[in-house]
């Protein structure tokens, strides 16, 4: 279900005012969210050119976008680094900075036509202070690591600002060492992560998986957010899994940890301090 779109929800994005010790964010389909950290916007992973196979319409337009301070990518799939989505957006808006894995900045500047000072190259463990805002990147295993020149294809990103820690794994699978690596941060406010899954039927059609709705579940115990928040299940038809068995799995094993399923375009506010 979508709740708001287009400009009605463009400006919410815009308008929403969110105190210190608290996060906004807004589900645009997959595992993309518009976030919003005090006055700084940011989208990771926005997944918003049209598509005949989408289930979920695109929310919002480029234009609707700008104003934004920072567009994330975790990797280079067009459902996470939406190559026409980005260069629309780098022609109509002068002041929005980009940030993907390094391996692909000769890509990302040459075809949708980024500026190299306008793409900020992320590797593992690198940080990036931009905007009040703090990313610092984590391989991830997209069924399973890959690096190019030393530098891991695939990212999760741990976003901190306004008071707040957030995880978005972006698409991954727990791989030895994960776990450790992502203890080390603390406690998060809030993790995204994908549930959908992975087979053999998937993965030789190219369709590269994810974590099961159990792994999900269980890495959500391991590390005790405040709040979860599952996504990438119900874009395309042939690469889902119903949410309803993640909640159900994650009540009965981790009762008492909180998730949120909602609505796409939704606004929720997730403040530090929620236990």
């Amino acid at each position: 279900m979508i709740e708001k779109e287009g400009k009605l929800l463009a400006d919410e994005i815009k308008e929403t005012p969110v105190p210190y010790g608290s996060f906004a964010f807004w589900w645009l389909g997959q595992l993309g969210y518009a976030m919003k950290f005090g006055e700084t916007v940011i989208y990771v992973d926005a997944y918003l050119s049209p598509y005949e196979k989408r289930q979920v319409k695109p929310l919002l337009t480029p234009e609707d976008m700008v104003g934004a301070s920072l567009i994330l990518g975790s990797h280079n799939h067009s459902d996470h680094v939406d190559q026409p989505l980005w260069a629309a957006l780098a022609k109509i808006d002068p002041d929005v900075i980009f940030i993907a894995p390094a391996p692909f900045f000769k890509e990302l500047t040459d075809k949708p036509g980024i500026a190299e000072n306008r793409l900020l190259q992320a590797t593992e463990n690198t940080v990036i202070d931009f905007c009040n805002i703090k990313i610092t990147p984590v391989a991830a295993a997209h069924e399973q690591l890959q690096y190019i020149d030393g530098h891991s294809t695939f990212l999760s990103f741990v976003i901190e600002g306004n008071g707040c820690r957030v995880l978005h794994t972006g698409d991954a699978c727990i791989y030895e060492g994960y776990l450790t690596k992502l203890k080390t941060f603390g406690k998060f406010d809030a993790v995204f992560l994908p549930i959908n899954g992975r087979d053999a039927a998937r993965y030789r059609r190219g369709c590269i998986g994810n974590m099961t709705y159990q792994e999900a579940v269980d890495l959500t115990g391991e590390l005790a957010p405040s709040w979860t928040i599952p996504g990438h299940y119900e874009m395309f038809a042939d690469n889902s899994c119903d949410v309803e068995l993640f909640r159900n799995y994650l009540d009965a094993k981790f009762t008492g940890q909180k998730c949120w399923i909602g609505n796409h375009g939704q606004c929720v506010f997730i403040n530090h301090d929620d236990q």
